[in-house]
């Protein structure tokens, strides 16, 4: 909750405050003056950089009659808040309030506690991020755009959505069976996923993705011109790979030299890589099988080290993700 809100004045600050709550866990943030100009940047930072995080408007005074659970303002007069912590975390549904111009005496009256970051004069941004990191409700935030660390330089990954990737596909011929099974293989590869963390959006644009070398040929190399086509779409190398690497278990390279591939890595390493792979694996058109009828299907095509590599795969990624076949195969219902 954000009070005293000076829209001419208090722009950038409370922009910053809003930035802070949502990267940091919380679930929307309440500004006391209406300002729409703040509403459509924060919107537009969710839109693109993923989240639920929303922007309301309502003053103290109706915020204060509705919420259901515990109030904390934020006050370099309050207690230091490492004593108060652990008893302010156990509460599922928290009010934090936080002050622009001088805040009104009965706010300290009618909060629960008042909570102090240091109890020196300093920033009411820094003292919400710390807050709410000793908080510890932060969660996974998907989007379009995602910082990828870089020890130099700056980097963010576009990730299509469902829609984008669905026109690429047609853009470039696919036909409707090719469309329903990498809907299909999306499906397969969000539930194999349910059990460990992964980035689910970066997850679906790469199983929706990884057969698009199929409107250029239906056999092993529609991996390499998958590749190629979305790098030549301009899509980062991330959205480029699983084209390359989802083809068996990932093709060794005496594997790809036999079939005169393009000199690549063909290996899936990580794990959205090594789902899609496998979720397409496991994939007949529409239909899922079980990893042992693919095996044999491998073998008798003279593929016997991408067989055992196949199996090796499944094995992890049961174990990794706990996912249960038998729950896949329902999908097929």
């Amino acid at each position: 909750m954000r009070i005293g809100h000076r829209p001419e004045r208090d722009k950038r600050i409370t922009t910053h405050v809003a930035l802070v709550s949502r990267a940091f866990g919380a679930d929307k943030i309440v500004v006391d003056k209406e300002d729409q100009k703040l509403r459509h940047t924060i919107e537009k930072v969710t839109e693109k950089f993923g989240g639920e995080f929303k922007i309301e408007f309502h003053s103290l005074k109706e915020e204060m009659k509705t919420f259901d659970g515990i109030k904390v303002h934020l006050t370099m007069y309050g207690i230091p808040y490492q004593r108060k912590i652990g008893e302010i975390r156990r509460n599922e549904n928290i009010l934090i309030v936080v002050g622009a111009e001088k805040v009104p005496r009965d706010v300290y009256e009618i909060v629960d506690y008042n909570i102090a970051v240091e109890n020196q004069p300093h920033s009411e941004v820094s003292a919400l991020a710390i807050f709410l990191e000793h908080l510890g409700r932060k969660r996974k935030l998907e989007g379009e755009l995602k910082i990828v660390p870089q020890a130099r330089g700056k980097k963010v990954l576009r990730i299509p959505g469902r829609e984008e990737c669905l026109d690429l596909l047609r853009k470039y011929g696919a036909d409707e069976n090719l469309i329903a099974h990498s809907v299909m293989c999306a499906k397969v590869a969000g539930k194999m996923s349910e059990g460990c963390e992964v980035d689910l959006r970066l997850l679906e644009a790469g199983a929706l993705l990884h057969d698009i070398g199929k409107t250029v040929t239906m056999g092993i190399a529609h991996g390499a011109e998958g590749y190629s086509i979305l790098r030549k779409e301009g899509y980062d190398e991330r959205i480029a790979r699983f084209c390359s690497t989802h083809v068996g278990a990932g093709l060794l390279k005496k594997t790809a030299r036999h079939f005169h591939l393009p000199d690549m890595d063909y290996i899936p390493r990580t794990t959205e890589e090594k789902i899609v792979c496998h979720s397409d694996t496991l994939l007949k058109g529409t239909r899922v099988t079980r990893v042992e009828e693919i095996m044999e299907d491998y073998r008798q095509k003279g593929l016997g080290d991408e067989a055992i590599r196949l199996k090796k795969l499944d094995v992890y990624l049961q174990k990794k993700c706990g996912y249960n076949i038998d729950v896949i195969l329902k999908l097929n219902q």
